[in-house]
C-alpha cells in the first residue's frame, strides 16, 4: 500500500494542472471522494423523510412500495405542517360513493379520428432510448404492455426494445424528426407514414418544448449514434445530429394545425397532439385563435410543468425557465374553455405527478389524463443517484453500459412497473371515493384547497383564475387573461399587440 501511495503521492506533486492536489499531495484526493459519495450520503444519511430533491424519500419510497406490492400506508399521520404553504388538500365528502367505477379511460380523438384511442389515465411519459438503456426501454413497455396503459417514445423514435414488448405507443416527434427524418434533417411524410400507422403506434405527439430544458435544441454527438439509436432514428451511424430549437415543417400557429391535420391523415386517422412547456401566455392564445379561424386542432396538449426531468439540460434552463405545471395547465385550460374548446382538445399533464393525490389535483386544475416519467424510473429500481447525464447510472437505467444494464431484469422489473401504475390509480379511485364522485373529471377548482398564509386558506378557484366558457370570444377584456388574447394572433407566434 505503501509504494502505490508514494507514487500517487510524486504525480499529484508534479503535475500543473489542479493547485490542491500539487499543494496537498495525495490527501487532497479526498475531496474527490467526499464529492463523488455526497449525493448518496446526502441522500441516504442526512435527508429527512420530507427532504431530497427533485423527489424526497418519502415520495420515492411511496412508488418503491407500490411497484414492489410491499404495504404502502403511514403510520402516525401527516409529516407536512398543516398551517403552512406545504399542505394543500381535496376536500372529502360526509357520503363517500363506493360505487364508482373500477376503472376510467379517456376517448382521445373521437371527433376527428377514425382509429381513437381509449387512453388509461396514467401512462409513460416521454424518455427516449438513448436517454434510457435498452432494458429500461424494454422493461417499460412490457410493464405497459401487462397494464393496459401507454409508453411515450420520448423523441428519439421508436426501437426495437419499444416494440418487442408490443405495448401500446404514444410517438413523440420533435424538432430532429427522428423515425421521420430526411437527409438534410427535415420532415419526412414517407417515414412518418411507415412509423405512424403500425398498429403499436396509439398516438402521436408533436414536442414543441419540455418542462426542464425549454426553448432549447440538441446535439447527438457522433460517438453516441450507434447502430441501434441510428436504426431507431433513422440517421447514420456515427455521424452528429442536431435537434434545431424550433421545428421547420411550420412557422405559424395555422401552419402547424394544418400540419397536424396532414399527420393525422397520413397515420391513418390517429389522435395527433402537441406537447409544451407553457412560456408565453400569448403563444397559447395564438394557438386558440388559430383553431378558431381554421376549424382545425389538436387532438390533445400535453402541458409539462418546468418541474419536468430531463437526462441532461444546462443548469440555467432548468431553475430560470419555464411555467411550472399548475400554471400552465390553468393557462392552457382557459385557452380551451374561454374559446368553447374543451370538449374537443384532451389535456394531459405532466411533472413530478407519483401519487393518487396528484393525480386528482391535476384532474381539479383541468386535466383529462396525466403522465410520469421519474417515477416510473424509480419503480424499475431508479435510487435518484444524479448520474443520467454523466452514463454511469449504477441501476442501468439512465446509461449505454453494457455492464451496468446487466442488473436491469427486464422480466424482474416490467411488472413492478404495471404494479405501480395499478396501485397509482387505485389510490385516485379512492380519493374519488372519498370525495363523493363519480368520475375524477368530477373534481374541480372549488374542491381543492391551499394556504395563502398560516392563518387562511382558500379553495384554488378563489386562488387562481378559472376563466367561465366563451368568455376570450365573447368578452376578453373582463379577464386578466385577456391582455394575452389581445396579443396573440392565428398567423404568428410573435406578440402583436
Amino acid at each position: 500500500m505503501l509504494a502505490p501511495a508514494t507514487v500517487i503521492a510524486w504525480w499529484d506533486f508534479l503535475q500543473t494542472h489542479h493547485t490542491l492536489r500539487r499543494n496537498y499531495p495525495l490527501i487532497s484526493r479526498i475531496r474527490w471522494l467526499s464529492n463523488e459519495l455526497r449525493p448518496f450520503a446526502q441522500s441516504y444519511f442526512v435527508e429527512g423523510d420530507l427532504e431530497g430533491r427533485p423527489f424526497s424519500h418519502q415520495a420515492r419510497a411511496l412508488v418503491y412500495a407500490r411497484a414492489k406490492g410491499d404495504l404502502d400506508s403511514h403510520p402516525m399521520g401527516t409529516e407536512l405542517d398543516v398551517y403552512s404553504d406545504e399542505y394543500e388538500w381535496l376536500s372529502h365528502s360526509i357520503t363517500p360513493r363506493e360505487d364508482a367505477p373500477e376503472e376510467w379511460r379517456k376517448t382521445i380523438g373521437a371527433g376527428t379520428c377514425s382509429k381513437p384511442y381509449d387512453t388509461a389515465l396514467l401512462n409513460i411519459s416521454a424518455m427516449s432510448f438513448g436517454s434510457l438503456s435498452a432494458r429500461a426501454i424494454e422493461a417499460l413497455n412490457a410493464g405497459a404492455k401487462m397494464g393496459g396503459f401507454a409508453h411515450d417514445t420520448g423523441e428519439g423514435s421508436i426501437s426495437r426494445y419499444h416494440r418487442g414488448p408490443g405495448g401500446d405507443l404514444i410517438w413523440e416527434i420533435g424538432s430532429g424528426y427522428f423515425g421521420a427524418r430526411a437527409s438534410d434533417g427535415s420532415f419526412d411524410p414517407v417515414q412518418y407514414r411507415d412509423n405512424a400507422q403500425s398498429d403499436q403506434v396509439k398516438m402521436i405527439e408533436i414536442k414543441l418544448s419540455q418542462g426542464a430544458k425549454p426553448g432549447h435544441g440538441g446535439v447527438l454527438p457522433g460517438p453516441k449514434v450507434t447502430r441501434e439509436i441510428a436504426e431507431a432514428r433513422g440517421v447514420p451511424i456515427g455521424e452528429t445530429v442536431v435537434s434545431p430549437a424550433s421545428h421547420s415543417a411550420f412557422s405559424t400557429p395555422c401552419e402547424m394545425l394544418e400540419w397536424l391535420s396532414q399527420l393525422r391523415e397520413m397515420s391513418g386517422g390517429k389522435p395527433v397532439g402537441i406537447k409544451l412547456c407553457v412560456g408565453q401566455p400569448h403563444e397559447v392564445m395564438a394557438i386558440a385563435k388559430a383553431i378558431q379561424q381554421t376549424g382545425m386542432y389538436p387532438d390533445f396538449i400535453t402541458v409539462d410543468g418546468a418541474e419536468g426531468g430531463t437526462g441532461a439540460a444546462p443548469l440555467e434552463l432548468s431553475n430560470s425557465m419555464g411555467m411550472p405545471l399548475r400554471e400552465g395547465q390553468i393557462l392552457v385550460r382557459n385557452a380551451l374553455v374561454g374559446t368553447r374548446m374543451k370538449d374537443k382538445v384532451a389535456i394531459a399533464a405532466s411533472g413530478k405527478i407519483h401519487s393518487g393525490a396528484q393525480l386528482a389535483k391535476s384532474f381539479a386544475l383541468g386535466a383529462d389524463w396525466c403522465n410520469a416519467a421519474r417515477p416510473f424510473m424509480f419503480a424499475l429500481g431508479c435510487v435518484q443517484s444524479m448520474n443520467c447525464h454523466t452514463g454511469r447510472c449504477p441501476t442501468g437505467i439512465a446509461t449505454q453500459t453494457r455492464w451496468r444494464q446487466r442488473g436491469l431484469v427486464v422480466e424482474d422489473k416490467a411488472p413492478r412497473v404495471a404494479r405501480f401504475q395499478k396501485q397509482t390509480l387505485h389510490s385516485l379511485r379512492e380519493i374519488v371515493i372519498a370525495m363523493g364522485l363519480e368520475t375524477p373529471w368530477d373534481i374541480k377548482p372549488r374542491d381543492m384547497r391551499e394556504r395563502v398564509n398560516g392563518v387562511r386558506s382558500d379553495s384554488i378557484d378563489r386562488v387562481y383564475t378559472f376563466v367561465d366558457e366563451g368568455i376570450l370570444l365573447d368578452d376578453p377584456d373582463s379577464v386578466p387573461i385577456g391582455r394575452h388574447w389581445n396579443a396573440a394572433s392565428a398567423d404568428t407566434f410573435a406578440r402583436v399587440a
